[in-house]
């Protein structure tokens, strides 16, 4: 083993450290605004794990659309929410917890089953370098089209979401009082035999 495969396996080891550790913290954090940011941290190893397979556009891909656009958005629908709900106790809420571990572990075995019996032969293809992006260009507008325009839209229907999310209710003040009654202020007139005797008296 030469020093390249010993700083790519430490690499591969600390990437994959990283993005299990932030989807745990993402998955089990009850702050809302913490899971968002280590769901950056998870897309941000997952780039890295991409330049590790030299997949350098897929990468840039990753950091620019789900790091700087999704993960953005989410925080920033995150942080508008204006909404004024009492904390109300779930009951049973271990059990809640506990089908979601067994999913989570059943899912866990699962993929492991699938890259344990996967054979990984060694290709023998020539990179593509610098003419990647005109391949994956030609191929998301040709073979991929459909599944690229459903991206698309899925990216729109987040984008929404998160407007719905972030959208301001009115919430009235809790001292304010009824417009109705409220008292009406009027200017200080005169009456008409208090303006008369002044007409005469000066006249």
């Amino acid at each position: 083993m030469n020093l390249a495969d010993g700083v790519q396996i430490v690499s591969l080891a600390i990437l994959a450290l990283m993005m299990i550790g932030s989807a745990l913290g993402v998955v089990l954090l009850s702050s809302i605004v913490y899971s968002a940011f280590l769901l950056g941290a998870v897309f941000v190893s997952m780039s890295g794990l991409f330049i590790l397979l030299n997949a350098g556009f897929v990468a840039a891909a990753q950091i620019l659309i789900y790091v700087g656009a999704v993960n953005v958005l989410i925080l920033f629908g995150i942080m508008l929410v204006n909404k004024r709900e009492d904390f109300i106790e779930i009951k049973n809420a271990w059990l809640g917890r506990l089908v979601t571990a067994a999913v989570c572990v059943g899912l866990f075995a699962l993929l492991g089953t699938m890259i344990l019996a996967t054979p990984w032969s060694v290709s023998t293809a020539v990179a593509a370098g610098d003419e990647a992006t005109v391949i994956i260009g030609m191929h998301l507008f040709s073979d991929y089209l459909l599944p690229f325009e459903l991206a698309s839209v899925l990216l729109l229907m987040a984008l929404i979401g998160a407007i719905v999310l972030a959208r301001r209710e009115f919430l009235p003040d809790d001292d304010a009082t009824d417009a109705t009654n409220a008292p009406v202020f009027t200017l200080p007139e005169r009456s008409r035999e208090l303006a008369t005797l002044s007409r005469d008296k000066s006249s």
